[in-house]
Protein backbone atom coordinates (compact mmCIF):
# COMPACT_ATOMS: atom_id res chain seq x y z
CA UNK A 1 0.00 0.00 0.00
CA UNK A 2 1.61 3.20 -0.29
CA UNK A 3 2.31 5.83 1.89
CA UNK A 4 -0.89 7.96 2.01
CA UNK A 5 -0.46 11.10 4.58
CA UNK A 6 -4.65 11.24 4.73
CA UNK A 7 -5.01 7.83 5.90
CA UNK A 8 -5.23 7.70 9.83
CA UNK A 9 -3.77 5.03 11.78
CA UNK A 10 -4.44 1.59 11.59
CA UNK A 11 -2.07 -0.70 13.53
CA UNK A 12 -1.26 -4.08 12.25
CA UNK A 13 -2.80 -6.43 15.07
CA UNK A 14 0.65 -8.16 15.64
CA UNK A 15 1.83 -4.94 16.63
CA UNK A 16 0.68 -4.05 20.24
CA UNK A 17 1.48 -4.42 23.59
CA UNK A 18 -0.57 -5.75 26.07
CA UNK A 19 0.57 -3.98 29.40
CA UNK A 20 -1.78 -5.44 31.44
CA UNK A 21 -3.12 -9.22 31.50
CA UNK A 22 -6.54 -10.43 31.98
CA UNK A 23 -5.96 -11.16 35.54
CA UNK A 24 -4.78 -7.56 35.94
CA UNK A 25 -7.71 -5.88 34.28
CA UNK A 26 -9.99 -7.92 36.65
CA UNK A 27 -8.00 -7.44 39.99
CA UNK A 28 -7.96 -3.05 39.15
CA UNK A 29 -11.81 -3.37 38.09
CA UNK A 30 -12.80 -5.03 41.10
CA UNK A 31 -10.53 -3.12 43.31
CA UNK A 32 -12.57 -0.05 41.73
CA UNK A 33 -15.99 -1.49 42.61
CA UNK A 34 -15.06 -2.22 46.19
CA UNK A 35 -13.76 1.95 46.01
CA UNK A 36 -17.42 3.15 44.52
CA UNK A 37 -19.69 0.68 46.37
CA UNK A 38 -17.95 1.15 50.34
CA UNK A 39 -15.58 4.53 50.33
CA UNK A 40 -17.56 6.36 47.37
CA UNK A 41 -16.92 9.39 45.08
CA UNK A 42 -17.11 13.22 46.91
CA UNK A 43 -19.52 15.17 44.82
CA UNK A 44 -19.25 19.05 45.27
CA UNK A 45 -22.96 19.82 43.64
CA UNK A 46 -26.12 19.05 45.40
CA UNK A 47 -28.00 19.10 41.52
CA UNK A 48 -25.40 16.04 41.23
CA UNK A 49 -25.47 14.31 44.49
CA UNK A 50 -29.34 14.55 43.53
CA UNK A 51 -29.33 12.69 40.60
CA UNK A 52 -26.83 9.98 41.61
CA UNK A 53 -29.25 9.24 44.10
CA UNK A 54 -31.88 9.25 41.93
CA UNK A 55 -29.77 6.90 39.50
CA UNK A 56 -29.36 4.53 42.71
CA UNK A 57 -26.29 5.77 44.12
CA UNK A 58 -26.48 5.60 47.92
CA UNK A 59 -25.62 9.54 48.95
CA UNK A 60 -24.47 10.67 52.40
CA UNK A 61 -23.89 14.38 53.77
CA UNK A 62 -21.43 15.47 56.31
CA UNK A 63 -19.63 19.10 56.90
CA UNK A 64 -17.96 19.06 54.17
CA UNK A 65 -21.01 18.18 51.37
CA UNK A 66 -21.72 14.76 49.25
CA UNK A 67 -20.69 11.58 49.16
CA UNK A 68 -22.07 9.41 46.29
CA UNK A 69 -21.54 4.94 47.02
CA UNK A 70 -21.73 4.08 43.74
CA UNK A 71 -23.49 0.20 43.13
CA UNK A 72 -22.25 -2.24 40.89
CA UNK A 73 -25.42 -2.30 38.91
CA UNK A 74 -25.83 1.28 38.36
CA UNK A 75 -22.19 1.24 37.45
CA UNK A 76 -22.69 -1.39 35.10
CA UNK A 77 -25.69 0.15 33.34
CA UNK A 78 -23.59 3.39 32.63
CA UNK A 79 -21.20 1.53 30.92
CA UNK A 80 -23.69 -0.09 28.96
CA UNK A 81 -25.45 3.26 27.51
CA UNK A 82 -22.68 4.91 26.72
CA UNK A 83 -21.69 4.85 22.86
CA UNK A 84 -19.02 2.17 21.99
CA UNK A 85 -18.48 3.23 18.37
CA UNK A 86 -15.73 5.91 18.85
CA UNK A 87 -17.05 8.05 16.31
CA UNK A 88 -15.32 11.63 16.17
CA UNK A 89 -17.32 13.68 14.74
CA UNK A 90 -16.25 16.81 12.74
CA UNK A 91 -18.29 20.09 11.83
CA UNK A 92 -20.37 20.35 8.65
CA UNK A 93 -17.94 20.67 6.08
CA UNK A 94 -15.22 18.88 8.22
CA UNK A 95 -13.58 15.37 8.63
CA UNK A 96 -14.88 12.56 10.84
CA UNK A 97 -12.25 9.98 12.76
CA UNK A 98 -13.56 6.68 12.84
CA UNK A 99 -11.93 5.46 15.71
CA UNK A 100 -12.57 1.56 15.41
CA UNK A 101 -10.44 -0.97 16.39
CA UNK A 102 -6.83 -0.59 16.03
CA UNK A 103 -7.22 3.20 14.77
CA UNK A 104 -5.07 5.62 16.66
CA UNK A 105 -5.54 9.35 16.37
CA UNK A 106 -3.62 12.12 17.29
CA UNK A 107 -4.10 15.97 19.22
CA UNK A 108 -2.36 18.89 20.02
CA UNK A 109 -1.65 18.92 24.02
CA UNK A 110 -4.40 21.68 25.63
CA UNK A 111 -4.59 23.84 28.39
CA UNK A 112 -1.15 25.37 27.32
CA UNK A 113 -0.81 29.39 28.49
CA UNK A 114 2.47 29.87 27.40
CA UNK A 115 3.51 29.66 23.62
CA UNK A 116 7.19 30.22 22.57
CA UNK A 117 6.87 33.10 20.17
CA UNK A 118 8.42 32.11 16.16
CA UNK A 119 9.93 35.93 16.18
CA UNK A 120 11.85 36.07 19.73
CA UNK A 121 12.25 32.63 20.59
CA UNK A 122 10.78 33.65 24.13
CA UNK A 123 8.16 32.20 25.87
CA UNK A 124 5.54 34.59 26.63
CA UNK A 125 1.26 34.54 27.18
CA UNK A 126 -0.81 32.88 24.77
CA UNK A 127 -3.94 34.58 22.74
CA UNK A 128 -6.72 34.31 20.98
CA UNK A 129 -4.86 34.91 17.70
CA UNK A 130 -2.02 32.08 18.78
CA UNK A 131 -4.86 29.65 19.01
CA UNK A 132 -6.37 30.28 15.84
CA UNK A 133 -2.96 30.08 14.04
CA UNK A 134 -2.13 26.67 16.30
CA UNK A 135 -5.22 25.56 15.49
CA UNK A 136 -5.18 25.67 11.57
CA UNK A 137 -1.69 24.01 11.88
CA UNK A 138 -3.34 21.45 13.41
CA UNK A 139 -6.08 21.19 10.87
CA UNK A 140 -3.56 21.48 8.27
CA UNK A 141 -1.91 18.01 9.37
CA UNK A 142 -3.87 14.78 8.75
CA UNK A 143 -1.84 12.97 11.59
CA UNK A 144 -4.11 15.32 13.39
CA UNK A 145 -7.38 13.31 13.67
CA UNK A 146 -9.17 15.51 16.39
CA UNK A 147 -8.07 18.91 17.49
CA UNK A 148 -7.84 19.78 21.92
CA UNK A 149 -7.37 23.14 22.86
CA UNK A 150 -4.24 24.24 22.51
CA UNK A 151 -3.02 27.17 24.36
CA UNK A 152 -5.92 29.72 25.94
CA UNK A 153 -6.94 33.02 24.69
CA UNK A 154 -5.31 34.69 27.75
CA UNK A 155 -6.15 38.22 25.95
CA UNK A 156 -9.37 38.09 26.98
CA UNK A 157 -11.25 37.94 30.65
CA UNK A 158 -11.09 35.04 32.13
CA UNK A 159 -15.17 34.49 32.84
CA UNK A 160 -15.58 34.18 28.90
CA UNK A 161 -12.13 32.72 27.69
CA UNK A 162 -13.72 29.62 27.03
CA UNK A 163 -16.14 30.63 24.97
CA UNK A 164 -13.32 32.88 22.44
CA UNK A 165 -11.22 29.51 22.53
CA UNK A 166 -14.15 27.82 20.59
CA UNK A 167 -15.02 30.36 18.59
CA UNK A 168 -11.32 30.64 17.11
CA UNK A 169 -11.38 27.18 16.91
CA UNK A 170 -14.55 26.70 14.79
CA UNK A 171 -13.01 29.12 12.56
CA UNK A 172 -9.84 27.48 12.26
CA UNK A 173 -11.07 23.44 12.60
CA UNK A 174 -13.73 21.30 11.01
CA UNK A 175 -11.92 18.42 13.35
CA UNK A 176 -13.82 17.47 16.14
CA UNK A 177 -12.67 19.63 18.95
CA UNK A 178 -12.42 18.77 22.78
CA UNK A 179 -12.24 22.01 24.85
CA UNK A 180 -12.90 22.87 28.59
CA UNK A 181 -15.62 25.37 29.53
CA UNK A 182 -14.51 26.22 32.94
CA UNK A 183 -18.24 26.26 34.30
CA UNK A 184 -21.53 25.09 33.43
CA UNK A 185 -22.70 28.86 32.02
CA UNK A 186 -20.13 28.84 29.59
CA UNK A 187 -20.69 25.04 28.55
CA UNK A 188 -24.53 25.89 27.83
CA UNK A 189 -23.31 29.01 26.00
CA UNK A 190 -21.01 26.78 24.19
CA UNK A 191 -23.63 24.71 23.02
CA UNK A 192 -25.72 27.39 21.70
CA UNK A 193 -22.71 28.41 19.46
CA UNK A 194 -22.33 24.80 18.60
CA UNK A 195 -26.24 24.62 17.75
CA UNK A 196 -25.71 27.31 15.42
CA UNK A 197 -22.87 26.16 13.67
CA UNK A 198 -24.47 22.64 13.17
CA UNK A 199 -27.75 24.01 12.12
CA UNK A 200 -29.73 23.32 15.51
CA UNK A 201 -29.99 21.14 18.41
CA UNK A 202 -31.41 17.76 15.95
CA UNK A 203 -28.13 18.31 14.12
CA UNK A 204 -25.98 18.57 16.65
CA UNK A 205 -26.73 16.00 18.48
CA UNK A 206 -27.01 13.76 15.51
CA UNK A 207 -22.82 15.08 14.95
CA UNK A 208 -21.74 16.22 18.38
CA UNK A 209 -18.36 17.72 16.97
CA UNK A 210 -18.34 19.95 20.43
CA UNK A 211 -17.09 17.72 23.28
CA UNK A 212 -16.11 18.91 26.76
CA UNK A 213 -13.49 17.91 28.83
CA UNK A 214 -13.83 17.60 32.53
CA UNK A 215 -11.35 17.02 34.92
CA UNK A 216 -12.19 15.16 38.42
CA UNK A 217 -10.34 16.38 41.93
CA UNK A 218 -7.97 13.82 42.80
CA UNK A 219 -8.05 11.49 45.33
CA UNK A 220 -11.97 10.98 44.70
CA UNK A 221 -13.65 13.67 44.21
CA UNK A 222 -15.57 15.39 41.13
CA UNK A 223 -15.62 19.20 41.70
CA UNK A 224 -18.93 21.54 41.05
CA UNK A 225 -17.66 22.54 37.68
CA UNK A 226 -16.91 19.04 37.00
CA UNK A 227 -20.36 17.96 37.73
CA UNK A 228 -22.08 20.93 36.23
CA UNK A 229 -20.43 20.52 32.80
CA UNK A 230 -20.74 17.18 32.75
CA UNK A 231 -24.82 17.60 33.38
CA UNK A 232 -25.08 20.40 30.69
CA UNK A 233 -23.33 18.04 27.86
CA UNK A 234 -25.36 15.03 28.79
CA UNK A 235 -28.68 16.67 28.45
CA UNK A 236 -27.78 18.26 24.95
CA UNK A 237 -26.24 14.91 23.77
CA UNK A 238 -22.54 16.41 23.64
CA UNK A 239 -19.43 14.41 24.47
CA UNK A 240 -17.70 14.60 27.50
CA UNK A 241 -14.52 13.44 27.97
CA UNK A 242 -13.28 13.10 31.66
CA UNK A 243 -9.49 13.31 32.32
CA UNK A 244 -8.29 12.50 35.75
CA UNK A 245 -4.75 13.22 36.81
CA UNK A 246 -4.00 11.44 39.69
CA UNK A 247 0.10 12.09 40.48
CA UNK A 248 1.76 8.80 41.95
CA UNK A 249 3.06 9.59 45.58
CA UNK A 250 0.97 12.78 45.62
CA UNK A 251 -2.41 12.75 45.45
CA UNK A 252 -3.05 8.72 44.52
CA UNK A 253 -0.39 5.60 46.13
CA UNK A 254 2.51 5.81 44.89
CA UNK A 255 2.58 2.50 43.04
CA UNK A 256 1.16 2.76 39.39
CA UNK A 257 -1.10 -0.05 39.98
CA UNK A 258 -2.90 2.14 43.05
CA UNK A 259 -2.87 5.30 40.90
CA UNK A 260 -4.77 3.19 38.05
CA UNK A 261 -7.47 2.12 40.89
CA UNK A 262 -7.90 5.89 41.77
CA UNK A 263 -7.71 7.11 38.18
CA UNK A 264 -10.59 4.58 37.27
CA UNK A 265 -12.90 5.00 39.94
CA UNK A 266 -12.81 9.42 39.31
CA UNK A 267 -12.94 8.05 35.50
CA UNK A 268 -15.85 5.70 35.76
CA UNK A 269 -17.79 8.18 38.74
CA UNK A 270 -18.13 10.77 35.95
CA UNK A 271 -19.10 8.70 33.30
CA UNK A 272 -22.29 7.58 35.15
CA UNK A 273 -23.25 11.52 36.18
CA UNK A 274 -22.83 11.93 32.46
CA UNK A 275 -24.94 9.00 31.66
CA UNK A 276 -27.44 9.80 34.13
CA UNK A 277 -27.88 13.29 32.61
CA UNK A 278 -28.38 11.90 29.32
CA UNK A 279 -28.24 8.28 28.45
CA UNK A 280 -26.28 7.47 25.28
CA UNK A 281 -24.06 10.76 24.75
CA UNK A 282 -20.91 10.47 23.96
CA UNK A 283 -18.16 9.47 26.74
CA UNK A 284 -14.66 9.43 26.12
CA UNK A 285 -12.04 7.83 28.97
CA UNK A 286 -8.98 9.39 29.20
CA UNK A 287 -5.73 9.92 31.11
CA UNK A 288 -3.34 12.06 32.30
CA UNK A 289 -2.14 10.10 35.40
CA UNK A 290 1.75 10.45 35.91
CA UNK A 291 4.42 10.50 38.61
CA UNK A 292 4.67 13.38 41.58
CA UNK A 293 8.85 13.18 41.06
CA UNK A 294 9.69 13.03 44.63
CA UNK A 295 13.49 14.37 44.10
CA UNK A 296 11.91 17.98 42.53
CA UNK A 297 8.47 17.91 43.52
CA UNK A 298 7.23 18.47 39.71
CA UNK A 299 4.43 16.15 37.84
CA UNK A 300 6.77 14.96 35.07
CA UNK A 301 5.04 14.07 31.69
CA UNK A 302 8.38 12.78 30.48
CA UNK A 303 8.93 10.46 32.67
CA UNK A 304 8.00 6.93 31.58
CA UNK A 305 5.74 6.02 34.33
CA UNK A 306 3.22 8.60 31.99
CA UNK A 307 3.00 6.95 28.97
CA UNK A 308 3.07 3.24 31.03
CA UNK A 309 -0.28 4.58 33.24
CA UNK A 310 -1.58 5.67 29.91
CA UNK A 311 -1.24 2.25 28.24
CA UNK A 312 -3.03 0.86 31.29
CA UNK A 313 -5.70 2.73 31.19
CA UNK A 314 -6.09 2.17 27.68
CA UNK A 315 -6.70 -1.32 28.56
CA UNK A 316 -9.00 -0.50 31.10
CA UNK A 317 -11.33 1.44 29.03
CA UNK A 318 -11.31 -1.22 26.45
CA UNK A 319 -12.32 -4.05 29.08
CA UNK A 320 -15.46 -1.39 29.52
CA UNK A 321 -15.78 -0.75 25.44
CA UNK A 322 -15.24 3.06 25.81
CA UNK A 323 -13.32 4.89 23.57
CA UNK A 324 -9.39 5.92 24.86
CA UNK A 325 -7.25 8.55 25.27
CA UNK A 326 -4.06 9.41 26.70
CA UNK A 327 -1.67 12.37 27.02
CA UNK A 328 1.88 11.22 25.84
CA UNK A 329 4.11 12.56 24.19
CA UNK A 330 4.46 15.80 26.27
CA UNK A 331 8.52 16.97 27.04
CA UNK A 332 9.24 18.39 30.28
CA UNK A 333 12.33 20.17 28.40
CA UNK A 334 11.51 24.25 28.03
CA UNK A 335 13.01 24.42 23.95
CA UNK A 336 12.15 21.56 21.18
CA UNK A 337 15.47 19.97 21.92
CA UNK A 338 16.89 16.54 21.91
CA UNK A 339 15.26 15.58 25.60
CA UNK A 340 11.99 16.66 23.42
CA UNK A 341 12.42 13.91 20.85
CA UNK A 342 13.30 11.43 22.83
CA UNK A 343 10.51 11.85 25.66
CA UNK A 344 7.99 12.21 22.17
CA UNK A 345 8.98 9.15 20.66
CA UNK A 346 9.19 6.85 23.84
CA UNK A 347 5.81 8.42 24.70
CA UNK A 348 4.03 7.97 21.90
CA UNK A 349 5.10 5.06 20.66
CA UNK A 350 3.82 3.27 23.78
CA UNK A 351 0.36 4.71 23.80
CA UNK A 352 0.12 3.95 20.07
CA UNK A 353 1.23 0.21 20.68
CA UNK A 354 -0.96 -0.01 23.35
CA UNK A 355 -3.99 0.78 21.43
CA UNK A 356 -5.24 4.16 22.33
CA UNK A 357 -7.77 5.69 20.01
CA UNK A 358 -6.44 9.24 20.50
CA UNK A 359 -3.13 10.40 22.06
CA UNK A 360 -2.62 14.07 22.67
CA UNK A 361 0.71 16.05 23.06
CA UNK A 362 1.60 16.65 20.03
CA UNK A 363 3.25 20.83 19.92
CA UNK A 364 3.96 20.64 24.14
CA UNK A 365 6.82 21.63 26.33
CA UNK A 366 7.46 22.22 29.41
CA UNK A 367 5.24 19.54 31.51
CA UNK A 368 2.54 20.80 29.03
CA UNK A 369 2.64 24.25 30.42
CA UNK A 370 4.15 25.46 26.83
CA UNK A 371 2.86 25.02 23.17
CA UNK A 372 5.58 25.07 20.17
CA UNK A 373 5.17 25.82 16.53
CA UNK A 374 8.26 23.94 15.91
CA UNK A 375 7.50 21.28 17.83
CA UNK A 376 4.27 20.86 16.69
CA UNK A 377 5.54 20.51 13.07
CA UNK A 378 8.29 17.95 13.98
CA UNK A 379 5.25 15.87 15.85
CA UNK A 380 3.23 15.50 13.05
CA UNK A 381 6.43 14.67 10.97
CA UNK A 382 7.43 11.76 13.76
CA UNK A 383 4.11 10.35 13.92
CA UNK A 384 4.28 9.63 10.20
CA UNK A 385 7.18 6.99 11.85
CA UNK A 386 5.03 5.69 14.54
CA UNK A 387 2.73 5.04 12.01
CA UNK A 388 4.78 2.77 9.41
CA UNK A 389 5.81 1.26 13.37
CA UNK A 390 2.04 0.19 13.59
CA UNK A 391 1.50 -1.26 10.35
CA UNK A 392 4.19 -3.65 11.01
CA UNK A 393 5.65 -5.82 8.15
CA UNK A 394 3.73 -7.16 5.60
CA UNK A 395 4.60 -11.03 4.49
CA UNK A 396 3.25 -12.48 0.88
CA UNK A 397 4.37 -13.42 -2.00
CA UNK A 398 5.26 -10.45 -3.06
CA UNK A 399 6.48 -8.78 -0.62
CA UNK A 400 9.27 -11.32 0.05
CA UNK A 401 10.31 -11.26 -3.65
CA UNK A 402 12.07 -14.98 -3.82
CA UNK A 403 12.13 -14.90 -7.17
CA UNK A 404 13.66 -11.41 -7.39
CA UNK A 405 16.26 -11.92 -5.07
CA UNK A 406 17.20 -15.78 -6.79
CA UNK A 407 17.00 -13.84 -10.02
CA UNK A 408 19.23 -11.05 -9.23
CA UNK A 409 22.11 -13.05 -7.47
CA UNK A 410 24.90 -12.15 -4.91
CA UNK A 411 26.63 -8.77 -5.37
CA UNK A 412 24.01 -7.05 -7.29
CA UNK A 413 21.58 -3.99 -6.95
CA UNK A 414 17.86 -3.88 -7.02
CA UNK A 415 17.76 -0.10 -8.28
CA UNK A 416 16.68 -0.04 -11.52
CA UNK A 417 13.61 -3.45 -11.03
CA UNK A 418 10.26 -2.94 -11.42
CA UNK A 419 9.46 -4.38 -7.85
CA UNK A 420 11.53 -1.19 -6.65
CA UNK A 421 9.74 1.21 -8.64
CA UNK A 422 6.56 -0.11 -7.71
CA UNK A 423 7.25 -0.48 -4.13
CA UNK A 424 9.44 3.12 -3.26
CA UNK A 425 6.62 5.58 -2.33
CA UNK A 426 5.64 2.62 0.66
CA UNK A 427 8.70 4.50 2.61
CA UNK A 428 7.73 7.47 4.37
CA UNK A 429 9.27 10.53 3.46
CA UNK A 430 10.89 13.08 5.44
CA UNK A 431 10.26 17.24 5.02
CA UNK A 432 11.33 18.82 8.26
CA UNK A 433 13.97 16.05 9.55
CA UNK A 434 17.11 15.30 7.66
CA UNK A 435 19.08 12.28 5.42
CA UNK A 436 21.09 14.23 3.15
CA UNK A 437 24.76 13.66 3.45
CA UNK A 438 26.10 16.54 5.32
CA UNK A 439 27.82 18.25 2.52
CA UNK A 440 24.41 18.36 0.99
CA UNK A 441 23.07 19.55 4.21
CA UNK A 442 25.62 22.50 4.08
CA UNK A 443 24.84 23.53 1.02
CA UNK A 444 21.38 23.36 1.51
CA UNK A 445 21.74 26.06 4.21
CA UNK A 446 23.00 23.39 6.76
CA UNK A 447 19.51 24.31 8.95
CA UNK A 448 18.44 22.44 12.12
CA UNK A 449 14.90 20.56 12.01
CA UNK A 450 13.06 23.04 14.49
CA UNK A 451 14.47 25.72 11.92
CA UNK A 452 13.24 24.49 9.48
CA UNK A 453 9.98 23.23 11.05
CA UNK A 454 9.18 27.43 12.36
CA UNK A 455 9.58 27.79 8.19
CA UNK A 456 6.97 24.87 7.42
CA UNK A 457 4.42 26.55 10.09
CA UNK A 458 4.46 29.66 8.25
CA UNK A 459 4.27 28.43 4.79
CA UNK A 460 0.82 26.71 6.72
CA UNK A 461 -0.15 29.48 7.71
CA UNK A 462 0.36 31.31 4.60
CA UNK A 463 -1.53 28.46 2.29
CA UNK A 464 -3.83 26.75 4.35
CA UNK A 465 -7.42 27.20 5.30
CA UNK A 466 -9.93 25.50 7.10
CA UNK A 467 -13.49 24.45 5.81
CA UNK A 468 -15.58 27.99 5.77
CA UNK A 469 -18.23 28.43 8.45
CA UNK A 470 -21.33 29.72 7.32
CA UNK A 471 -21.95 33.88 8.11
CA UNK A 472 -24.79 33.05 10.32
CA UNK A 473 -23.10 30.77 12.24
CA UNK A 474 -19.58 33.01 12.48
CA UNK A 475 -22.66 35.57 13.89
CA UNK A 476 -24.56 33.88 16.13
CA UNK A 477 -21.18 32.77 17.95
CA UNK A 478 -20.07 36.26 18.67
CA UNK A 479 -23.24 37.41 19.34
CA UNK A 480 -23.63 35.02 21.89
CA UNK A 481 -20.50 35.98 23.24
CA UNK A 482 -21.25 39.42 23.24
CA UNK A 483 -24.32 38.88 24.85
CA UNK A 484 -22.48 36.97 27.95
CA UNK A 485 -19.74 39.74 28.04
CA UNK A 486 -22.47 42.85 28.38
CA UNK A 487 -24.29 39.97 31.07
CA UNK A 488 -20.77 40.53 33.23
CA UNK A 489 -20.17 43.97 32.99
CA UNK A 490 -17.13 43.39 30.85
Amino acid sequence: MLYDPNNYFKANPLMRLPVLSDADVAALHDATVRVLEDTGIRVESEEAAKLLASGGAAVTYDEQGAIAKIPEKLLSACIASAPKDAVFHGRPGGRDFHAGEGCTGFSPFGECVKILDPGTGEARDTTKEDLGRITRIADYFPEIAVVERACGSLDKPASVQALHNLEVMVLNTGKPIFIGAMNGVNAGLMIEMARAVCGGDEALRARPFLNFFICPVSPLALGRDCCDIAMEAGRAGVGVATIPMPLAGATAPVTLAGTVVDHNCEALSSLVLHQLAGKGAPFFYCSMSTIMDLRHMIASTGAPEHPLMGAATVRMAAYYGLPSWIGAGISDSKLPDAQTGYEFGIGTLLGALAGVNVIYGAGALESGLLTDYAKLVMDCEALTFVRRVLDGLRVDEEEIALELIQSKGPLTDFLREKHTFRHMREQVPVTVFDRQSRDTWLADGGRRAEEKAYARAQEILQEHEAPPVPEAAREAMARIIAGRERALGL
